[in-house]
């Protein structure tokens, strides 16, 4: 490889930058610094081009030491100093000849975080960042380390942390807990966090199907790494003992209402005791809508009460929990035959959350357990399975992932075996294709169709 510092350093000015156009920006250094760097800036930059069109990584040992003056005294010359200084590190790391001489690279590619951060802000994305540098170097070596950093990248949070980050925030935490660093509750504290900032982030970017795709990719990998842990058995065993030693300690009622209720743990007498501790100590939205989940619970049935705990909670309920309570209240109302409240309450479900398919197809289970009340349409109430077929194909449109589409497409096939046939629809005078508005309460317009 030539070197390049047998090149002219007139020529790499020439190349690079004259100091005219430096001082049209800021590098985060005084004037004469800035001068006396131009040099630096030169050969580094030369060798980065060198070392991009030729992957020869002698480039990048040979721009190290005009890197390492740069970052020192004009940490703001260009974000590529921060790109292009994680390959240079990483270059150095692993040819380090010495445990000492890799520990040292390895604290100045830390650094170099720092600095960028303290340079340009961005401190959760380049926190969890070099979180991942040390787990990528380390691995289990860097343990400790790389959990710690990871917790506290979510712990900064905003939004300029990266939703991927979130699964390896959540696998670290399952290795910390798993090499006997801390308990299993750690685990599911920690999913829950992750899964509540992964939601948010889904209803940020619902208009966005791409967006919205590949952060449920993430939720999934959340979910995925969460499921040794996930059953009832397991979060009984885990909280049991703490609920028993402090059965009125708010903040750990909190934690295990609001775990079990997102993984469907609520029938279990655990969640019924933690729920009604919390509800009398510190009634509030957040707690009606969890007795509103016991209500409903089939060791419960009390659907009414249910009914009145969830219309309480929403009064004052954030907007992320609304989607919950909707469809909650939906079922209360199911349960009770009240289906028109129910539709209306699904409805608002899927108002509050347009990336979920579920309350389409809670609506379309209504609808096809109507035929009674549309027994009007002069083919024994069979025009429901219509309007229950549109709102599967709505919960299909709003969500396009495997498991929704492919649970749609079961009860389409269900209930399109249950469509009139031609003989039965000529005879009752409607023609396929034709528009028809389905009598009763569900009194949608929706589209004849024949089997």
């Amino acid at each position: 490889m030539k070197t390049l510092k047998t090149l002219t350093i007139g020529m790499l000015l020439a190349a690079a930058v004259t100091p005219a156009a430096a001082q049209t920006r800021d590098w985060g250094c005084d004037d004469a610094t800035m001068q006396a760097t131009l040099e630096s800036v030169s050969l580094y930059q030369e060798n980065v081009k060198q070392y991009k069109a030729s992957k020869d990584v002698r480039y990048l040992e040979e721009a190290y030491p005009y890197w390492q003056t740069i970052v020192a005294k004009c940490p703001k010359q260009s974000k590529n100093l921060y790109i292009n200084g994680a390959n240079i590190m990483k270059v150095k790391i692993a040819k380090a000849t010495t445990k000492e001489e890799r520990d040292a690279y390895i604290e100045e590619l830390m650094a170099m975080y720092d600095k960028r951060i303290a340079t340009y802000g961005e401190a959760a994305k380049y926190t969890a960042k070099k979180a991942n540098e040390l787990e990528e170097i380390l691995k289990e070596d860097g343990l400790q380390r790389y959990y710690a950093l990871y917790a506290e990248a979510v712990k900064i949070g905003g939004d300029d942390l990266e939703a991927a980050y979130l699964v390896k925030y959540m696998e670290a935490t399952i290795n910390y807990v798993r090499a006997g660093y801390a308990e299993p509750t750690l685990v599911v504290d920690n999913y829950d966090i992750a899964s509540d900032l992964l939601e948010d982030e889904l209803q940020k970017n619902a208009a966005d199907s791409v967006k919205a795709a590949t952060i449920r990719g993430y939720i999934a990998g959340v979910e995925a790494a969460f499921s040794p842990y996930a059953t009832c058995d397991q979060l009984v065993d885990i909280y049991s003992k703490k609920f028993e030693a402090d059965p009125e300690n708010v903040e750990l009622l909190k934690k295990i209402t609001g775990i079990m209720m997102r993984k469907g743990c609520t029938e279990e007498d655990l969640f019924f005791r933690a729920t009604e501790n919390l509800y009398r100590l510190e009634p509030s939205a957040t707690t009606a809508l969890r007795m509103g989940q016991m209500c409903i619970s089939d060791r419960k049935k009390q659907y009414s009460d249910a009914v009145k705990y969830i219309n309480d909670a929403l009064k004052d309920l954030a907007d992320k929990d609304k989607y919950k309570a909707y469809m909650l209240l939906g079922t209360a109302y199911y349960n009770l035959k009240s289906f028109s409240a129910a539709r209306t309450a699904f409805n608002n479900a899927a108002a509050a959350d347009i990336t979920k398919g579920d309350p389409y197809r809670m609506i379309a289970m209504l609808y096809a357990s109507s035929t009674s009340s549309a027994s009007e349409d002069n083919i024994g109430g069979r025009s429901v399975y219509w309007a229950a077929v549109d709102a599967l194909n709505r919960a299909k449109s709003v969500d396009p992932s495997e498991a929704n589409v492919e649970a749609c497409n079961k009860s389409i096939s269900t209930y399109a075996a249950h469509y009139p046939t031609k003989t039965d629809a000529f005879m009752a005078g409607l023609e396929n294709g034709k528009s028809f508005t389905i009598p009763g309460w569900i009194g949608v317009t929706t589209t004849v169709r024949t089997r």
